[in-house]
Formats: C-alpha cells, structure tokens, sequence
C-alpha cells in the first residue's frame, strides 16, 4: 500500500546568499529571534537586522534562482533594526513593508528601490499585520487594512491610501518592480515625496505593554451613540500584564481628513521648494531637506474585556479570514480560542509549549473533494476552516475543524521548520475570482531549504 502524503514540495530556497542571514548552522531559521519571514504566493522575504533577501519562484524556477537583496538605510546613532517584515500585494503590484526598532514604516520595490518612509510612532513595531473583509451575505461592510503593532499601540493604515500612493509611484517610476531600469531618487529623498500615508494611532497599553495584537473588525457603535456616523473597529491585544485585552477603537475622522489633507500638500510643497532650489543655487552643497513628521497624537480606545491570570502571558495571536476568530499562545503551553465578537474563550488546548498556529481552509468531505469534475471551480463552501498548530518540542503539525471539531491530521515535520502563510492580497473579491483561494499553510526547512506545501485534501 503506497504511503500516504499530505505535503507538495514545491522546491529549495538554497542559495550562497542565505549565509548573509546564517544559513549553515543548524536551526538557524528558527532560533534566532532576529531572523524574519514573509512569504507571499510565489515569493519569499527573509530579513535579519539590516539585510532583506527576496526569493522570487513567479516565473516556474526554483525559489532560490531568482534573488534580491535589500540593504536599508538605517540610524546607526540609534541602533535601529528591522524588526517586522511583510508583503503587500495589491493586483499585479507587490511591494516589500519593513517596520524598523525606532518606529518607522519603510516601503521597498522589490528591485530594492525605497517607495516610502514614514515615522508611525517612537518604539520598536513588532509586527505588520494586513488583513481585510470584503462586502458579502454576511458582512454588510467592507474594510482593508495594514495594522503596525507596538508594544502598547496600534496604527491602522487603510489600504486605498497606500494603493493610491503606490499607484502613483508606479506612474512616475515606471518600473514592472522585478529588475527593469527604474529612475532611481535623490539620495537625501527620504522616500516619502509622494505623501505621507494618513493613519489612525491608538494606545491599547491601559492592561500592560502588548506582545501582539491585532484589528479583528469593524464593530457597532456605543449604546449611546447609534447615530454616530464615526466607524469603530474592535483590537483584541496579549501581552504579560492581561493575557487577552479587548479595547474599542474610535476613528477620528476630523483628524484623518485634516491630516490627509496636510499629508499631501505639505510634502509636495517642500519638495517643490527644494527643486527650485537646487535649480537656482546648483552651487551650495547643502539643501533644504523636507523636516520630518512627528507622530500624530493618539485617538480614543476604550476598553472592553481583560483577563489576567499570572503567571501566564499571551505570546503570540493569528486572525481568522473573518477575524471573528482568533489563536493565542501563551506561556503556559496553552492555546487559546476567542471568539472576537462574544469576547468568549470557546476552546483550550493543553500541552504545546512554543506552538506557532496558523487558519487553513481544507477539504474535509471525501465526496465532495474527489466527486467534482476536473473542469469544477470550487467555491468557499467547499472548505472548512481548520487551525494548523505546530507543536516544534513534539515535532507534528496538527490540524484541528473549527470551532468545536475533531483532530483531522497529524503529521511529522522536521526541526528547524517553520510554517509560513502568503499574505493577504488586496482588492481581491470573490467576483472578480474565477475560483476560490483558499487558505494554505506552507513548511520551510530551514536546515535543507526544501519548501513545502499542506495539501488541501485530507485523503
């Protein structure tokens, strides 16, 4: 009887460049906290403090033929550090955000072209967090996002306005983003010359600094104020102080519009006085720069819900699709279910200290995954949602039917692994889809840098 498999292997990321971010020594993937990872349908970004190595596999070759590498321009009077990477995808246009140790977004092309560079807030971003819902049946709205994580607060970017301004880098460069000529900037240019991004900024550090947090989704309005015409999004935070922290975050839209506004026209206008200075006095060896933004000041949170039990502490979250479910790890080797709308723990698992837990859309029906012609385009209902949760001390990958379901798999992964998820693309909609994407969980090896890939049939 043949033996059965539940991965795809889809090639190795082996190259002479990963010795820049470690690769050679065992483990090294996984035990150094410094190195990063992103990964995006056919690429991979990995990063340690001040290097970024891009992967590309779009055209059919092997991860690790086609590489970029990205060297940012960071404070070396402040020791800054990259300290949070991910993609963003909008269409044909994927670009590289990189979050920095003292508070700063910077955006690349993947021909290592600096897009954008704009101060969030002062600290250290742990994470970059983009997700969206679109308008369907079950959500009457829709809303796309990159959320930056801080210990203690949360910016919110919508994803139009970095859209829009990637748009307009895109017009005014006319690069195709993969190694095409492109007209390089003004090495003093700090990247932010078409516009500094509007955002929203929160403190959510009432119960503690945060390990990690995320914006689940857009909630209703207070009792008291039903007719406000403000929009509320929900943030569920962890951290060691309050395990799980729920707060309402306001929109303070009179800000956003002014600060869109000052956002578009201030830079432009400085930008245009440096130009005509340069033109008229060609001879001084020192311009006028853009001054650099401060952060904005904070907009309301109110809390909602805390839980403490010390000593436990909240270590790591991962959303659902919909965000009304979220998986939190803790100290204790516990992990925890929420359903983010109740507020509700509705699940516990004991036992797995170190997990990592990523969503995974699955086929779990055995009729319905094999009975369907091949010329079938499957369609959301033809999956169900499961959490993958690999347990690196017990060297598995489980896979578990939500909410309340049974464990459906088991499976061996080798140490030194880690499992990986493409980032969210946005403005992709189920109209404009021919078949559905589902969720996929994704393995890197990062001792033989063989990639992987869960199958989305369970038999």
């Amino acid at each position: 009887m043949a033996r059965r498999t539940h991965m795809t292997e889809l090639g190795c990321i082996a190259c002479d460049n990963l010795g820049d971010l470690g690769a050679g020594r065992e483990g090294w993937l996984v035990e150094n906290p410094n190195v990063l990872t992103a990964l995006d349908t056919h690429s991979l970004g990995l990063a340690n403090k001040s290097l970024v190595l891009v992967l590309d596999w779009s055209n059919g070759s092997d991860p690790g033929s086609n590489q970029v590498k990205i060297l940012p321009t960071l404070s070396p009077i402040e020791a800054e550090y990259i300290s949070a990477i991910e993609w963003l995808v909008f269409d044909d246009v994927r670009v590289l955000a990189l979050g920095t140790s003292c508070g700063y977004l910077l955006i690349y092309s993947l021909s290592g072209d600096l897009i954008h560079k704009q101060i969030v807030n002062r600290g250290r971003i742990v994470k970059l967090r983009v997700r969206g819902t679109k308008r369907d049946l079950v959500e009457d709205t829709s809303s796309e996002e990159v959320c930056v994580v801080m210990p203690g607060v949360i910016a919110r970017f919508d994803g139009s306005d970095i859209q829009s301004m990637l748009q307009r880098w895109f017009k005014e460069t006319r690069t195709d983003f993969w190694g095409q000529t492109s007209k390089r900037r003004d090495p003093e240019d700090s990247g932010s010359s078409f516009g500094r991004l509007p955002y929203q900024l929160w403190n959510v550090s009432k119960y503690g600094s945060c390990a990690d947090a995320a914006i689940t989704g857009i909630m209703p309005p207070p009792l008291m104020e039903l007719q406000s015409s403000q929009r509320y999004y929900c943030a569920v935070t962890i951290g060691d102080d309050a395990v799980i922290s729920a707060f309402r975050l306001s929109e303070d839209r009179s800000r956003s519009i002014v600060g869109a506004i000052l956002s578009k026209v201030v830079p432009v206008t400085f930008s245009t006085i440096a130009s005509f200075s340069k033109m008229i006095w060609r001879s001084e060896q020192s311009t006028a720069k853009i001054p650099e933004a401060k952060p904005q000041p904070f907009a309301r949170a109110s809390p909602l819900t805390c839980l403490k039990d010390h000593p436990r502490k909240g270590e790591k979250l991962t959303l659902s699709p919909s965000g009304t479910l979220a998986a939190i790890t803790d100290s204790l080797g516990r992990i925890l279910l929420l359903d983010t709308q109740a507020l509700v723990v509705v699940r516990l698992w004991k036992g797995y200290r170190d997990a990592n837990c990523l969503f995974v859309e699955m086929f779990v029906n055995k009729d319905k995954a094999t009975s369907k012609s091949s010329y079938y385009e499957h369609v959301k209902s033809d999956y169900c949602l499961c959490l993958a949760i690999h347990a690196p001390r017990k060297g598995i990958v489980e896979v578990w039917q939500m909410r309340t379901g049974p464990r459906l798999l088991t499976i061996p992964c080798a140490k030194g692994s880690k499992i990986l998820q493409p980032t969210y693309r946005f403005g992709l909609s189920m109209e404009s889809s021919s078949s559905y994407i589902p969720l996929e969980v994704f393995f890197l090896n990062g001792d033989s840098g063989q990639l992987s890939v869960l199958n989305r049939s369970l038999h």
